[in-house]
Parts: structure tokens; sequence; C-alpha cells
């Protein structure tokens, strides 16, 4: 069997060593626009069934063309190439996992994908992914879900300035995670919020204060857990951080129309990128990952929550983030389980619906518990 990994950044490496170590029967292809980024990151694995190609997402046809040799692709591309890689893989009659922080509603391709015979399972992150598997174990549980919380945050072990933050992801996903308006669920309505929105503060166990915004995590979770009450996802990072990314927001520091400087027309966006990348980007700081979930709603008649908290660290002996190591390693057992058909519906599969059926969830947090990804479950009577 021969699985494609598009995307070659701090996340598809990660994940391609790990499927390519795991099972050492299929054929793992990393593919990148980058010719040089793929070689480097296919010769680095130093696994026999691990190489390479250059491959630009953004050619529909070439891509087709490319997928249609593969069992199985895996993406990690930019959101505005996260759709298209999914109509590819209907095109081509090829099963998906994807990353992608894409603006599009993947549910809208379920038909097509159905007819096409192809299984596609968005969101195979962190959040979305990790915690949507949580969210679906848990209201699956339920006869009536009334409220789902979901806060989770990459930060640095400590706050550095400027932002209080370090870059340990795609930084256009950041930078839409800041500016895409934020789905959430309010007495039982979908409504959308401006991201940053809905600040709040919380103390975090082990790790100490923190803020908390809204951003747009929820995903495909509004059209999947049906009558909710109440549901959102917030980010978060240390006090101070939202106020900061809202005046660089209020300035244009994010726009993407171009302006002309000296007769230089660039983006300021793109600018943006550059600067963060330069000023932000800190590997030789230690990030954390922490995350706190909530379901609670009403079970045998009785007003019930689940809990669910998840803190993970830095891999100092593989030097892998704790960023990289909770989106990457997800998306890699998700491929794994469906390589051995422990998937089998078709379409648009999101986590959450996966996450109801027991044995799924088990194997789920398994191979998570194996790879030293610890999540605690807190059975409590709603206060």
């Amino acid at each position: 069997m021969k699985v494609l990994i598009l995307g070659c950044g701090n996340i598809g490496s990660v994940a391609a060593e790990d499927i390519g170590k795991s099972i050492d029967s299929i054929e793992v292809v990393v593919a990148d626009r980058n010719e040089t980024r793929a070689k480097l990151i296919a010769e680095g694995i130093s696994e026999s069934n691990v190489s390479w190609i250059q491959l630009d997402a953004a050619k529909h046809n070439e891509l087709v063309k490319t997928l249609e040799d593969f069992d199985l692709a895996m993406g990690f591309l930019p959101g505005k190439l996260g759709y298209r890689l999914a109509e590819a893989c209907i095109d081509a009659r090829n099963d998906l996992v994807d990353v992608s922080y894409m603006a599009e509603n993947p549910l809208t391709l379920n038909d097509k994908a159905i007819k096409a015979g192809v299984t596609i399972i968005p969101d195979c992150g962190l959040a979305p992914g990790i915690s949507n598997t949580l969210v679906g174990h848990a209201a699956g549980k339920f006869d009536k879900v009334q409220t789902v919380c979901i806060m989770v945050g990459g930060l640095p072990e400590k706050p550095v300035p400027p932002l209080g933050y370090v870059i340990t992801w795609s930084l256009e996903s950041l930078i839409d995670e800041y500016t895409r308006k934020a789905r959430i669920v309010k007495e039982g309505e979908i409504v959308e919020v401006e991201a940053l929105n809905g600040l709040e503060e919380i103390e975090f166990p082990n790790v100490g204060r923190l803020e908390a915004f809204y951003t747009d995590g929820l995903r495909t979770l509004p059209y999947t857990v049906s009558n909710v009450d109440n549901m959102w996802e917030k980010t978060l990072r240390y006090p101070g951080h939202a106020e900061k990314i809202k005046l660089l927001k209020a300035l244009g520091f994010f726009d993407e129309k171009q302006i002309n400087v000296e007769d230089v027309s660039l983006s300021p966006r793109k600018l943006t990128v550059k600067l963060f990348d330069q000023k932000l980007r800190r590997p030789e700081i230690r990030d954390i990952v922490a995350m706190k979930i909530e379901v609670s709603g009403i079970k045998n008649d009785k007003h019930m929550r689940y809990v669910y908290h998840m803190l993970d660290r830095y891999d100092e002996n593989r030097g892998i983030t704790a960023m990289a190591r909770t989106t990457a390693y997800p998306a890699s057992i998700i491929a794994q389980l469906m390589l051995k058909k422990a998937v089998k519906a078709k379409g648009v599969v999101p986590l959450e619906r996966l996450g109801v059926s027991e044995e799924f969830f088990s194997k789920f947090l398994n191979e998570l518990e194996k790879r030293e990804i610890r999540i605690t479950e807190e059975e409590k009577f709603a206060e």
C-alpha cells in the first residue's frame, strides 16, 4: 500500500516519520512544492520505505494524476488548499486524512465522496482533531447534550516578549485563526462571532493563569452534534496576548489587500507573516500544549458532565515540539487505523462521529498513550 503525504512542514514531517516507522510494509512518499525540503525530510527519516517527490498541490490536474497511484493521502497544506485537496482526492478516488484549517465546510463534499466510494476525514490534528474525538465520545453518552466548551492552546513554557508567544505551526493558519469569524452555538442557534472576543481568564493546572478567546475551532461540530444548547471553542494564550493581536488587526497588519509603498505593492498580511517568522519562530524555546474540554448534558434523567484535560510538553529526546506531537500523531494514528480498515464509513466522516464508537475511541487513545500523549477523563454530576 502507498501513502502520499502532502506538505513537509513541522507537522507533516513528524507524521511522515511516525507512519513510516510504525508500518514498514507500506510505502510512504512525502511531497512538497519545495523539492529540497521534500528530499531533506525523506532522507532525514532514514527509513527504506520512505521516499519523496516534488509536487505543487495547487495544480489540480497534476495533483489528481499523482493521487491515482496511492491508496491514501494525508494533507498538511495551508488552509486555502485544504478543500481543493479533498476535491482532488474525490476525483482520484483516494481516501484522505487532512489537517488543514480550511475556511470551507468539508461536509458539503459528503455526497460526492460517497458517490466516489472514498473516505475523507477532515480536521485530524489537535483542535479540531483530538478535541472533536473527545466531544463525540462524551456526547454519545448523553440522552441530551447541553453544553460543549473547548479550550486549547499551544504556548511557550513561559511567556516570551513581545506577544507572550512563539510560532510552532503554520503562520498562515495562525493568522486565519485570529481573523476568521468563529462559528459557535448560542441558545441552540449557530451564530458567528468575531475571533478574539469572549475574553476570559482561567487557571490551568501546572501552567498558571491563561486567557481564552473565541476562535473558529468547532469546525464540523455544530452540524454533527445536534440539539445542543451552547457550544464554543476558545484559544488559550498568556494574559495580554489578545489585546496586542487586536491592535495589530485594527491597524491592518493582517489585511490581504495590497498597498503601495514607494512604488512597491505588497500585502500587509504577507509582510506580517515574514516579520512573525523572523521574530516569533524561536526553536530554542520549549513549548507546551494545554487543553480542557467540558461536555455536559442529561444522562438517565441526571445532569452530568465529562471533563477532559491534556498537557503535553516538548520532546527533549527527539526534538519534537508539543504542537507537532499533538497535531501530527493524531493524523498518523487515524491514517494507520484507516489502512487497517478500522474505518469503514464512506463520505466525509468527522472525528466526532468516529469517537462515539468505544472500540475506535479506545484504539485512538491507546495509540496516543504509546506516544506519551495522556488525556484524563472525569465523570461528574453537573453543578
